[in-house]
């Protein structure tokens, strides 16, 4: 057995214990393999293992990565998720190659993503990104204003609005990260009672996935401790 099936299978078990002590059922929790710096044989290999749902976070490794397995695995029905930061020049190919974008927090951005749909493929399945924490070095769209971009992305065509997504500010206080995530919560139950149909809470990595499922996570996104410590590349 590979050491990222090894891994799969531990996380899969973590994710099952959290989802068994909040009372949830194990298939309520979906987990998004994020596979950046990691190259195709990676996901393959982790596809093997039964993965279906994997996250990248750069543009054009993304959609190498993508060609590269829909030519490696063509009758494999894998879900691309972009879960990194969107630049208005790159949202055609992520608008193109993904099923999935987390990290819509402005309207121009999710504009740009509507027009560039193509028409052939469903709509773009979107998560506004939240600043749950207000930490100023951290993208996001304000908890205040979540409700009036919600607005703006619901009417757009050839996007769906799925749910939020959050990135709380990095602590072991497993009380403060189950706080962070319990307002990220919050808000998204705010914005179901005025009407929006949200299904998606995309909340969760490695470091705190427990704390995450236990306040209603529906995507984890794991990396690491599927895939193993990051090498990025110098300059």
């Amino acid at each position: 057995m590979s050491t990222i099936t090894q891994n799969m299978q531990a996380v899969g078990q973590a994710i099952a214990a959290a989802a068994l002590d909040a009372r949830r059922l194990r298939d309520s929790v979906r987990l998004l393999a994020v596979s950046k710096t990691f190259g195709p044989e990676a996901v393959i290999e982790a596809a093997g293992a039964g993965q279906r749902a994997f996250g990248e976070n750069y543009v054009q490794e993304g959609v190498d990565k993508v060609q590269a397995l829909r030519a490696a695995l063509p009758d494999v029905p894998l879900e691309w998720h972009f879960i990194g930061p969107i630049q208005s020049n790159k949202t055609r190919p992520i608008a193109t190659h993904f099923d999935w974008v987390h990290t819509v927090e402005r309207e121009k951005i999710a504009q740009r993503l509507s027009e560039q749909r193509p028409e052939e493929l469903g709509p773009l399945n979107v998560c506004l990104q939240v600043n749950i924490s207000g930490e100023a070095s951290k993208s996001g769209v304000a908890p205040g204003d979540v409700a009036a971009l919600a607005r703006s992305v619901a009417a757009l065509p050839r996007l769906r609005l799925r749910g939020l997504m959050a990135i709380p500010e990095p602590t072991e206080d497993f009380s403060a990260q189950r706080a962070a995530f319990a307002a990220l919560r919050t808000l998204y139950e705010e914005l179901r009672a005025q009407g929006f149909e949200l299904d998606t809470l995309s909340m969760g990595m490695s470091a705190d996935l427990r704390a995450a499922v236990l306040e209603g996570a529906t995507i984890v996104r794991v990396g690491s401790a599927i895939f193993g410590a990051r090498h990025y590349q110098q300059g």
